[in-house]
């Protein structure tokens, strides 16, 4: 029999452990309490979550709150070495050289899988919380999902531009539609810095690897 869903709401400025322990909570409830959680943050900061959404900006599962400050402090660098495991496995996968999504990632965190940026990004490869939930993305601080999720979209925007790589650099970081507007490459600073800093660690990594140079020959 199906069971009707208590509405849950909550909203708060709250910790990060808080938050933890009371999502764990929420979850090791009843089977017939459980359910999904879906969270968003505001301008303010503050986190709402609840188990029946009834706002457009809820997202299923847990976006953790960033603190004041946390857009300016510099991403923790990372070991590269806990994820190649996973890098390699999505590389197989999505047939992508992994030596691209280790630039990709470089440049969006550092190799940080706590990374989250200015704008909500999360973890390695900065997925915003829509295009995670859009990729079955539940937890895009996990590295492994993280990795998955990135590398999956990274190919979509090689198959929506041909298999243009400064192009789909330019997508993953301002977006296909933006992308498609200007017909290049958009005008903005960062998304222009964005590509050339992908292109520069992939051509460093590649130079050091030697590997085969049919990807890199995408961006010349």
């Amino acid at each position: 029999m199906a069971q009707t869903r208590k509405p849950y709401k909550s909203r708060t400025r709250m910790t990060g452990r808080f938050l933890a322990v009371l999502v764990c909570a929420f979850l090791l409830a009843p089977d017939a309490a459980k359910a999904t959680i879906y969270t968003f943050v505001d301008q303010n900061g503050t986190v709402h979550f609840t188990n029946v959404p009834n706002d457009s900006r809820y997202k299923p599962g847990v976006i953790r709150p960033q603190f004041r400050g946390a857009a300016s402090r510099p991403n923790r660098a990372g070991d590269p070495r806990l994820y190649e495991e996973h890098i390699q496995r999505a590389a197989s996968r999505y047939e992508m050289d992994p030596l691209l999504i280790k630039a990709v990632i470089k440049t969006e965190s550092n190799f940080d899988c706590q990374a989250i940026s200015s704008k909500g990004a999360q973890g390695l490869m900065q997925l915003m919380p829509g295009t995670a939930a859009d990729l079955n993305v539940f937890d895009p601080f996990d590295p492994q999902e993280n990795i998955f999720g990135g590398t999956n979209y990274l190919r979509q925007m090689m198959a929506r531009f041909g298999g243009n790589l400064r192009l789909a650099l330019a997508a993953y970081n301002a977006g296909p539609g933006k992308v498609e507007a200007a017909q290049g490459i958009p005008l903005i600073p960062e998304t222009q810095q964005y590509v050339a800093k992908v292109i520069q660690h992939y051509r460093q990594m590649t130079a050091a690897a030697a590997p085969s140079s049919r990807w890199l020959g995408a961006a010349n």
